[in-house]
């Protein structure tokens, strides 16, 4: 249980002061978050040996005690203070307040699963439940059985604490060879005031994008409906030196390149139950901002139409970098979606999603860290994000490099979508990308 006053429980910490108001931004993120669609960031990794993790077993405490410590360290303006905060509602206001820290609960050992197929399953299933109200939003899970060298570790936060890229920056700070120095905590700044042309325009694409959402340019497709409780988790990986190297082909990037494979991926799926697939699928794109302030959520959203029916996965990479150059810019300077930036919007936003057919998918790709980490002295062999599908979406992807290789992890309704072919799928296409388009992906 976490205190937030009386005796201290064993294996905690506790911090002092709190109170500070959640940003627009970290608070939407707990208005839209409901026991049918739990709205976490996952990063999912497999150990090798060393450290906590020997060849006989897994030493759990001192797995607490690495953590224990990099927690207690000088970590402010780290977004690891958040891990012994939790979320309280004081009046009108969502505020972090400081509380116990239980480690004992936070960092727990799972009962085996069999091979990389018995994880994926088991993160299909934590993308469902609900991470509690009354503690510090997050848990780390060790894994036995999970990977052929040693078990699987699995960090689950609360997209009110991180987005992606704040994601990728806390696992550096909790996982790094280094502890998290302290730095200045980040202030606001005053931006130029724009001119009143330029505000008047950047006010009109907003209406713009609020407007999309009514649009119905998405045909009836099954990607589209309600969201069931039975989820599907299908992880892939590809070298990015490779994948980087047949986007320049064509003048793209490794996000370009990720996005015609799940625009082949997406496509399968569909054709495996004998689905109709429409002719485009539009994805949303995150687009991380320069200016996070003190917010753990600072994205904006680009929109990029995926082509269906193109067999060729270089022809579809070459057509969506021609897209994605200048709507990434257009995406930065509009900032967060406008119905994200208020607790009130998001309430509206989270009902209008439930019906809109402006998206078919979600995709994400955020860049990790370059040099391998170590959890506790046990080397992170290999990492894949995985990111919760939300509305009526039930088809996301989303990216993550580590070391020198591009984690992918599928994430869908497997009730409605067949994500086991949208995962084999994307394994061929990233293949034939990092072939450079000489070996093509199957015709479907």
């Amino acid at each position: 249980m976490v205190h937030g006053s009386g005796p201290r429980p064993a294996n905690s910490l506790h911090r002092r002061g709190g109170g500070e108001r959640l940003s627009g931004a970290d608070a939407s993120n707990i208005e839209i978050d409901s026991p049918q669609q739990v709205n976490v960031f996952l990063l999912a990794g497999l150990l090798g040996i060393g450290g906590f993790v020997m060849p006989g077993g897994i030493d759990m405490a001192t797995l607490r005690a690495a953590l224990a410590a990099r927690l207690a360290g000088p970590v402010e303006g780290s977004t690891l203070v958040r891990f012994a905060q939790r979320v309280e509602r004081e009046v009108r206001s969502l505020v972090w307040r400081d509380c116990w820290l239980d480690l004992q609960w936070h960092v727990r050992l799972t009962d085996p699963v069999d091979g990389c197929g018995g994880f994926e399953d088991m993160v299909a299933t934590l993308m469902t439940r609900p991470l509690p109200m009354d503690r510090p939003r997050w848990e780390m899970l060790v894994v036995p059985g999970a990977g052929p060298e040693g078990p699987g570790v699995v960090l689950r936060v609360h997209h009110s604490v991180v987005d992606g890229v704040a994601g990728v920056r806390l696992a550096q700070d909790l996982f790094g060879e280094e502890p998290p120095s302290r730095a200045t905590s980040p202030e606001a700044v005053t931006a130029p005031r724009r001119p009143w042309v330029v505000r008047l325009r950047h006010a009109s694409r907003g209406a713009r994008r609020v407007g999309a959402v009514f649009r119905a340019s998405v045909p009836r497709t099954a990607l589209l409906g309600p969201i069931g409780p039975r989820r599907g988790v299908v992880f892939a990986d590809v070298e990015v030196a490779a994948l980087a190297a047949a986007a320049k082909c064509v003048g793209g990037t490794v996000n370009d390149a990720l996005l015609a494979a799940v625009a082949g991926a997406a496509e399968a799926a569909l054709r495996a139950d004998g689905r109709d697939v429409p002719l485009v699928l539009p994805a949303s794109v995150p687009v991380a901002l320069p200016d996070r302030g003190r917010s753990g959520n600072a994205v904006g959203v680009m929109m990029v139409p995926l082509r269906t029916g193109v067999a060729d996965v270089m022809e579809r990479l070459a057509a969506i970098a021609v897209v994605t150059g200048a709507a990434k810019t257009a995406a930065r300077a509009q900032g967060t979606f406008e119905l994200t930036r208020s607790r009130w919007g998001s309430r509206l936003f989270a009902r209008l999603a439930r019906h809109q057919r402006f998206i078919a998918l979600f995709a994400t790709n955020v860049r990790g860290p370059e040099r391998p980490l170590s959890v506790a002295g046990a080397p992170l062999i290999m990492a894949w994000p995985v990111a919760p599908i939300q509305g009526n979406v039930r088809l996301g992807f989303a990216a993550m490099s580590y070391a020198g290789r591009l984690g992918v992890a599928v994430h869908g309704d497997a009730e409605h979508v067949r994500v086991d072919a949208a995962g084999h799928a994307l394994s061929q296409e990233l293949s034939a990308l990092a072939a450079g388009g000489t070996a093509r992906a199957p015709r479907r």
